[in-house]
This record gives C-alpha cells, sequence and structure tokens, in this order.
C-alpha cells in the first residue's frame, strides 16, 4: 500500500464524550463541524449518537443538512452561521436550529419562517459572532417571546484558564442573559474543565472529543502511519530535499515516506519533526513536499516498512507544535488521500 493509513479510534471518541458528560450536570453535545474535525462526519456522528449526544453543532448550514440525513429525525442541529440569505429552504427541510447572530439575522428567520426553532448567539468580548450588548437590549425582549432553543456565547480564551478574560466573558454573560428562561450555553472543551460556573444549561465540546488539548486527559483518536516507498543510502555533504536544506554529516540512511503537504502535514513542520519506528524517534530529513517525507532512519538497526508520525508517542498536538500551529489545524487538514480505518 503507498498511500498513508489514518486509523481513526471511534470508541475513544465516544469515551471523551462520555468523560466529558461526567465532568457536568448538564447536558452535553457534540460539535462535528469540518467535516467532524476531518475525521469523517458520519462514522464521527453515528458513534456519538450512540454514545448518548442528543444535540449536535455545525458551523453552516450545508452541513446541517448532511448530518440530518445522516442522523435521520431526533436529535437537535444546531448552526452556527445562524440564517444565511439562501438557508432558508435548508434550515425548514433539515429541521436545523440556526443560531442567529445579528438583527438582520433575526428579522431573516421571524419572516421567512414563523414558529420555526432558532437560537441567539451573544458576543460577550469575543468580537466574532453573535449581538452585542447594545442591538441586545433593544431586541431582547421581542427575541425572547419567540421562545428560543437556546441562547449562547462563545469563550476566547478557555484554553487558558487563568486568562482574565474567561472571567469577563462569564460576567458578561452573566448580565447579558438575566431572567432570561431559555437554555443558556458558554463552554465548549476548555470551558466544561473550568468548572461549574462556565457550564449552564448545555456545554459544546469539540476538540476534545478528538482528542486534542486543552483537554490532556483525552484518550487518543488518531493514528497516522506512512508507508516507506524507498530507501537510501546518502554520503557525507549530499542533501536531501528540496533546496538542499539537510546535508548528511555522516553517511547516513533516508527512508522516502508516503505523504505531504498535499495530505495535510504543513510543510513548515520539517525541520522540527520527528517520526517513529516502534519506540525509537527517527528526524525528518529536509523539506515536506507535496507527496514525500525524507527521514533520516540511520539508527534503526532495521528498514522500516512504514513511520508512524501521529500516535502512542506524539498526539495531534506534538505534531502542531513541529509547525507552530494547533492541533485544530492538523486534524481538519488531514487529506483525502489516506486509507482510513475505523476502529
Amino acid at each position: 500500500m503507498t498511500t498513508a493509513t489514518l486509523t481513526i479510534d471511534l470508541t475513544a471518541l465516544q469515551d471523551n464524550w462520555r468523560a466529558l458528560d461526567a465532568q457536568t450536570d448538564v447536558e452535553t453535545a457534540a460539535v462535528v463541524k469540518a467535516d467532524a474535525y476531518g475525521l469523517g462526519l458520519e462514522p464521527a456522528a453515528c458513534a456519538l449518537a450512540k454514545a448518548g449526544a442528543r444535540q449536535f453543532f455545525v458551523a453552516v448550514a450545508e452541513e446541517g443538512v448532511r448530518l440530518r440525513h445522516i442522523l435521520g429525525e431526533g436529535p437537535a442541529i444546531s448552526v452556527f452561521a445562524g440564517h444565511m440569505a439562501g438557508d432558508t429552504d435548508k434550515i425548514r427541510d433539515a429541521h436545523l436550529t440556526p443560531m442567529l447572530n445579528s438583527v438582520e439575522q433575526i428579522t431573516r428567520h421571524f419572516e421567512t419562517l414563523p414558529g420555526h426553532a432558532f437560537g441567539l448567539q451573544l458576543d460577550t468580548g469575543m468580537n466574532r459572532l453573535g449581538l452585542e450588548d447594545a442591538e441586545w437590549r433593544a431586541i431582547r425582549a421581542i427575541a425572547c417571546a419567540q421562545g428560543p432553543a437556546l441562547v449562547m456565547s462563545h469563550l476566547a480564551c478557555a484554553d487558558d484558564p487563568g486568562h482574565e478574560m474567561n472571567s469577563r466573558q462569564l460576567r458578561n454573560f452573566i448580565s447579558m442573559t438575566q431572567d432570561i428562561e431559555a437554555p443558556l450555553s458558554l463552554s465548549a472543551t476548555g470551558g466544561v474543565l473550568m468548572g461549574a460556573d462556565y457550564h449552564f444549561d448545555l456545554t459544546r465540546p469539540g476538540i476534545g472529543l478528538y482528542g486534542g488539548l486543552p483537554y490532556i486527559d483525552a484518550h487518543p483518536v488518531v493514528t497516522l502511519d506512512l508507508p516507506v516507498i524507498q530507501i537510501r543510502d546518502v554520503e557525507p555533504g549530499e542533501t536531501v530535499g528540496y533546496s538542499g536544506t539537510w546535508t548528511a554529516v555522516r553517511p547516513s540512511r533516508i527512508a522516502t515516506v508516503s505523504g505531504g503537504y498535499a495530505d495535510g502535514l504543513i510543510r513548515y513542520m520539517g525541520a522540527k519533526a520527528c517520526m517513529h519506528a516502534g519506540d525509537v524517534a527517527v528526524p525528518l530529513a529536509g523539506r515536506v513536499s507535496m507527496d514525500l517525507i525524507g527521514v533520516d532512519v540511520t539508527d534503526l538497526d532495521h528498514a522500516p516498512e512504514s513511520l508512524q508520525l501521529i500516535g502512542r508517542h506524539q498526539s495531534v498536538d506534538t505534531v502542531a507544535g513541529f509547525a507552530d500551529t494547533i492541533g485544530y489545524e492538523i486534524l481538519t487538514s488531514l487529506g483525502a488521500r489516506y486509507t482510513r480505518v475505523y476502529r
């Protein structure tokens, strides 16, 4: 096999949802946007529903339509982007719950889909989506009279529990939702971990389900093994890869593995990254190219058939660190060429 194997542990995914659910006394939803963070919407959503999730969140209406086809009637599906122009038929036909972000969206929803379920998103300081305080005060009574299914906001700095922005947003959310009868939601994964003050009526874990930080106790969900296509001997002074950025300082053996930035393995990580042959770390040699990566296997006592990038020794966040990015970007970038194995 010449394509890398991406193994996705659905039992670990379910275990992570159950563990985060057990940390609160409120309902726990599941965020499955971006094709379940790149791991496959259908298998991930079905596994999470089997684990007990009854509310799901997606980014846009098109994702919600696909998820409704997968899950059927019953589970609630909320759309973070709200009710965009052109989405009315999708929202109605797929029974989606848009999280309305602006006066314009509220007007559109109430005029085109009167009586249809909706939620409201408030901006408590992130300045990304949601109603700001002044417009919320102006429209709050009208919007709440229609019976929102949920009123939510989103924390900007929940991956850093000590950041002062967290308590400020908490205070703002409490102030903006005082005396509201609708269910409330503030927390994704990071907020769950910060304790009951942030839980309200519903939490919305995302990255923690898939094994990423800030949930350090998450069960690993992803393993990525790259097959070795060729191993060659390289003499001292010879270079490897584009632009000759890696030069052999000793007689070396270089394995060329199948995978590259076309598969979501970010080019920038080359100089810092390593893979593993069993328990032995082996460094990358040269730049990550579109389809191929060189790896220095000189210190191995055997010729490996494959090398592991993500797995027992390196989490998705470790690999992200090689490229000075975050686990979210690595997960959601994993390409379509991988042979995907679900277990």
